[in-house]
Parts: structure tokens; sequence; C-alpha cells
């Protein structure tokens, strides 16, 4: 698998045309961009987990041998898009046909996102100072790794003309991090789904626009095209869960992800846990029994936003990137997904010394 890049997140690029799943509109961008009519594209449309999710369908197909090679993309202008038009639950609206008071599946599937959140931290007696900790580190971390320029080699940015011909600021790197971000400027932010509850704009991941692409390709085709194999696909798992209990989805996903790999989650050396909320992040933590120390080391989606569809592919280049200075390991990329689900993928970097994957299936023969 060849991991291209992905494009700095920016909180707004309100300037960006619209971006939605009509076949229609993702067809023309692949034949401009490539110049062909013969390849094949497809829309995908599973919420946060949309970006990881079309990783694993070309992934599979490439297993399954329907294709040879693949680019997996995912892209969202959350500062254009209405969340309503692409399923993200923001309550019953009377409008749609199944919207009946009494229709009882239907209110809990439409259940808003911070909504959600407040169920979760109360079911698992998360405080608000828990929650205001986990933000402020996730900016700390975030703000170090960009300091460090650990995410100019996964990032691509746009021509400078394009910003100049439209007389618009550069973007040049994720501008939603906010350095100095502390515990106690955190707890001045009002609740913003609940009176007296604990999820705020500080706690949870920021309206964000971005996009990631990967080229995916079995190990004959890359051999064969001179790519470099960055790393490899072992396994995708998405699970559904109670949609009220939305963020908890990781629990699930994850150790089915790991099955399907045939590995534990104590061979697992770095965890891209997407931060949709604190609460839900926290929570999953816990259950799980991650170490924190491997929990996203280079801060989340509180810090770096998360732009929905594009959050999976974006997680798979970070936690790539990083496997890559520490010398190869295995990585778990997971989310939470709107209307009660949780996905995660596992990818395995080899390095030099490194093959983990390989010597843990050799141990079980």
């Amino acid at each position: 698998m060849q991991v291209t890049a992905r494009l700095a997140q920016a909180k707004a690029w309100k300037h960006l045309h619209k971006l939605n799943p009509k076949p229609n509109t993702k067809r023309s961008k692949t034949t401009h961009l490539s110049s062909l009519y013969s390849p094949g594209v497809m829309a995908i449309n599973r919420q946060c987990s949309s970006g990881l999710q079309a990783f694993a369908d070309v992934a599979n197909s490439i297993v399954s041998r329907t294709i040879e090679c693949g680019i997996a993309a995912g892209v969202e202008s959350m500062s254009v898009d209405r969340l309503d038009l692409v399923g993200i639950p923001s309550g019953i609206d009377s409008r749609r046909e199944m919207a009946e008071k009494n229709n009882k599946v239907f209110e809990d599937i439409s259940t808003p996102m911070g909504v959600t959140s407040e169920i979760v931290a109360k079911a698992h007696f998360v405080t608000r100072r828990e929650l205001d900790e986990f933000a402020a580190e996730s900016h700390r971390k975030a703000a170090l790794a960009r300091a460090s320029g650990k995410f100019k080699n996964e990032t691509t940015l746009f021509p400078d003309d394009y910003f100049s011909s439209r007389n618009i600021p550069q973007v040049s790197q994720d501008d939603g991090i906010r350095e100095g971000t502390s515990v106690e400027s955190l707890s001045h932010l009002r609740p913003s789904f609940s009176k007296f509850g604990v999820t705020t704009a500080g706690n949870s991941s920021q309206l964000t626009d971005g996009a990631a692409a990967a080229v995916v390709a079995s190990r004959a085709f890359a051999l064969s095209n001179n790519l470099p194999i960055l790393a490899i696909y072992r396994g995708f798992a998405c699970v559904g869960v109670h949609p009220r209990f939305m963020g908890i989805g990781p629990i699930y996903a994850i150790p089915r992800a790991l099955e399907i790999a045939g590995i534990t989650i104590s061979d697992v050396d770095l965890f891209e846990l997407n931060e949709a909320f604190a609460s839900q992040a926290i929570v999953c933590v816990r259950e799980l029994g991650l170490d924190m120390k491997k929990v996203n080391v280079n801060g989340g989606a509180i810090a770096l936003g998360h732009p929905l569809g594009c959050t999976g592919m974006r997680a798979l280049t970070t936690v790539i990137s990083e496997l890559q200075r520490r010398g190869g390991g295995i990585g778990v990329v997971s989310m939470c997904v709107g209307t009660g689900m949780g996905a995660a993928c596992v990818v395995e970097v080899l390095g030099e010394s490194n093959k983990k994957y390989i010597n843990i299936m050799r141990s079980k023969l």
C-alpha cells in the first residue's frame, strides 16, 4: 500500500465547492484527474468512517482479485456541508416520513451526536475535568508534533497560485491546533448540549475541512510498478451499537478487527482513536484497557479536527508515518460512527528488522 498524502486540515475553506456523495460528482473528478474513462468509481457514505471504509473496500477488492490497484480517498468540507444532508443525526425532522413521535427506534437513531456524548459521559461517570484534561493533552501533543515537523511528510499543500489567484489566505498546515490550551482555559467554556452537561466546544472535535488519499495495490502490482510499500493491510471490521451510545463503537470494533487480523490488543504498537468527543474517547480507552502512551501520540481530532469523510484516511496516514519513524510495527485506526456503529482497521509497517505480524503468525503454527 502506498499512502500518498493528505491536505492540511483547516477550520474553514469556504471557497471550496460543496462536497457530496453524488456518484456523478465523483465520476467527473476522477475522470478529470486521470484523463481516463476506464477506471470505475464508487461513492461511500458511512459518516465518520467513510474514508476508512473506502480504504477497506479497495483493499478487500484487491484481496478478492477484483482489481489490482485503486485509490481510496476521503474528503469533507464541513464549513460548507450540512450535517443532516450527509447522514449525521441532528434530531428528528418532523418532515421526514418516519418521524412519528411514537417511533422509538427512529428517535434513538436521530439522537444528535453531542447528546450521545452526554449520555456516554453520564453512564460511565466521566467528569468535566477529565474531558478538559484529555482535550488539553490532545492540543499539547498535536502542537509538539507540528512544531517538530512530524506532519510534513504526510501533508500535501495546494500550489501557491491556488491561493493567490483567488485572493484567499494560504493554508500550509493544520490550523485547528491551539498551542497553549490548558484545562483552566477550557473550564470557562459553557456546555454545548445540556445546561448541566460536560461536553463543550473545547472538548469536542472541531468542524474542519480536509482530504486524504492512498494508493492501494497488490504486492505484485506495487513491485512491478516500482511503488514503495509503505504499509500492509491486515483487516477491517465495522460493528453496530445502540445509537444513543454511538461513541462506544470502537470498544467492539477494535477487538473484532484484531480477531480478523489474527492478533491481540497487546500486539498493537499504536492506536489512532478518533476523538469525536473526549467523553467517548476516554471511555473507549478505559474499557479496552489501552496504554495512553500508544494512543493518539501526535494528538487527535480535538486538536486536528474531524472532517467526517476524511478522518479515516487522515488517521491512516498519521499512524503509518509514525510507525515508519519508529522502525515499523502494527497500528490500529478506529472511530465511532453516527447512528450507532464503530469501525476499525489494522495495518502493519515493516521495518528493516521488524516483521512483527509475520512472527506472530509463525508462533501460532
